[in-house]
């Protein structure tokens, strides 16, 4: 993989990992409720969690690769299409929801499963109060690691965003671990600065988001540049199918 289409990557990565979906947001609310130290080991949860899907996607891709190659050209395809609807998504989102709401909502529903789940294993009647102040509470290094890696994987339309995303950067007739290696460097890269961001200046951040149409505008970027990939993706499945 040449640096010039790295680059490109790690672009591209750096502002999608920017829009607020939920691990930024859990990242955001566990870093006003818990602290930057505690809120380390959901980020590590969250790392984890990440890498179980991508690892899971670049290895399908990588047995596609060589024992399917027409399908891994349907797969750019498909691929294609669905960048196609999360940029249309994206540019129609007007960002005019209020991060911090969005956030405590992220946070309220894991400590209501995790509510849910203590009455499950006990079997017993629990107070009403627990599941709103189940956030207040500050739990376990151990449990904060769990949620992380829980959010991470309950999203698992990641795995089929992986699969569109990623086979535009690859070159599958060269060595493929090498170039898996360097994406996903670019991606956990991209990712860890942004979490560590959120957690860190979360309040300012959204702030500064909130005002005027500026998370529009970077949602709009994010739908350019789902675009522009998946035109370059449907550009080489054609060529493949023509030639």
């Amino acid at each position: 993989m040449s640096w010039h289409l790295f680059t490109i990557f790690f672009v591209s990565t750096f502002f999608i990992s920017a829009t607020p979906g939920p691990n930024m947001l859990l990242a955001f609310q566990y870093g006003i409720n818990y602290g930057v130290k505690r809120t380390l080991w959901t980020l590590a949860g969250l790392s984890l969690g990440l890498f179980i899907l991508l690892l899971s996607t670049l290895l399908g891709l990588d047995v596609i690769s060589r024992q399917s190659p027409w399908l891994l050209e349907v797969i750019k395809t498909v691929g294609a299409l669905y960048l196609i609807y999360l940029g249309i998504l994206s540019w129609r989102d007007t960002g005019h929801s209020n991060l911090m709401a969005e956030a405590s909502a992220v946070s309220k529903e894991v400590a209501n499963l995790d509510s849910s789940e203590v009455f499950n294993s006990s079997q017993q009647p629990k107070p009403r109060s627990l599941s709103s102040a189940a956030v207040k509470v500050i739990p376990s290094n151990s449990k904060l690691f769990r949620t992380g890696v829980w959010v991470s994987l309950s999203n698992p339309k990641a795995i089929l965003f992986f699969a569109a995303f990623f086979p535009k950067f690859i070159n599958f007739s060269a060595p493929l671990w090498p170039q898996y290696i360097m994406l996903t460097f670019g991606l956990f890269l991209s990712e860890t600065i942004w979490q560590i961001i959120y957690t860190l200046g979360g309040k300012q951040l959204a702030g500064w988001l909130d005002v005027g149409d500026r998370l529009a505008w970077l949602n709009r970027a994010c739908g350019v540049i789902f675009m522009l990939i998946a035109a370059a993706l449907l550009a080489e499945a054609i060529s493949h199918f023509i030639g």
